[in-house]
């Protein structure tokens, strides 16, 4: 019976010092993303990152608040949602010591209708909904500020507000919701359009917007991570591998001019 006992534990030890080693922390990434286009850019990556001895786990987020809150208490490594000025944003809102790493891709916020099919024909006093954080409400009222639709007071800041309009002249009226339910009701008859951010935009497999950001937008996603980290060589090669020449192939084949490299 002890020898039994006693190989049964020296089983049992060499099944947790394997496990040990197959789990080591400095080899596995982990990343919290979007599903659209986010963690398929990343999906691509995989095989790369393994050929060089990393595990990459992508961990699944529908929402613009907890991947930040999970990269700031440890749960993951990195994140990959974002673009600098909402990450800057939500910083200085909760208190958090988050930093880019670096740009990735740009994801054009368009806009979408199935009342109207040119910006020119919207009638006064039309609704327009449009995303409700702060930095993507901006990036939304610059877009139809550029279209001639408004005029904001400063059309280069990154946090204008619906209170920083000084012209309106068909009197449009805003409507702010989640970004991630606007694809859901910008049919609704009370909708002229809506403004949509692109990864939204995949999921709900939206095609054909009226307007769209040009190329020149400040708004390239990028991965995030906490501060301090930036010379971790797992992290270091998490974004070279999201800027390497595969990554750029893919996303120029796969997406077609909906997503488009930043790097």
């Amino acid at each position: 019976m002890k020898k039994f006992f006693g190989i049964l534990f020296v089983g049992i030890l060499s099944l947790f010092i394997g496990c040990s080693k197959n789990t080591d922390k400095s080899k596995v990434i982990k990343v919290g993303a979007t599903p659209q286009p986010h963690a398929e850019i990343l999906e691509n990556i995989k095989p790369l990152l393994k050929s060089q001895g990393y595990d990459l786990i992508i961990v699944p987020f529908s929402d613009y608040v907890t991947p930040n809150l999970a990269l700031s208490d440890g749960s993951i490594d990195a994140n990959f949602f974002q673009h600098l000025p909402y990450l800057e944003k939500f910083n200085k809102d909760k208190n958090l010591d988050l930093v880019s790493l670096g740009n990735v891709n740009l994801e054009p916020l368009s806009i979408y209708s199935n009342k109207i099919r040119n910006i020119s024909e919207l009638k006064d006093g039309d609704i327009i909904t449009l995303p409700n954080d702060p930095s993507n409400l901006a990036r939304a009222l610059i877009l139809l500020d550029s279209l001639g639709v408004i005029k904001l007071k400063d059309s280069k800041n990154l946090l204008s507000g619906v209170q920083d309009i000084v012209q309106n002249p068909k009197k449009i009226k805003f409507l702010p919701l989640e970004a991630a339910i606007l694809p859901k009701n910008y049919t609704e008859k009370n909708i002229a359009a809506a403004i949509i951010n692109g990864n939204y935009a995949l999921q709900n497999k939206l095609q054909d917007p009226i307007a769209k950001e040009g190329m020149n937008s400040p708004y390239a996603n990028v991965v995030a991570i906490k501060k301090g980290r930036e010379g971790e060589l797992k992290l270091q090669a998490l974004i070279n591998a999201l800027q390497s020449q595969e990554s750029r192939k893919f996303i120029e084949s796969k997406y077609q001019g909906a997503v488009v490299p930043a790097f």
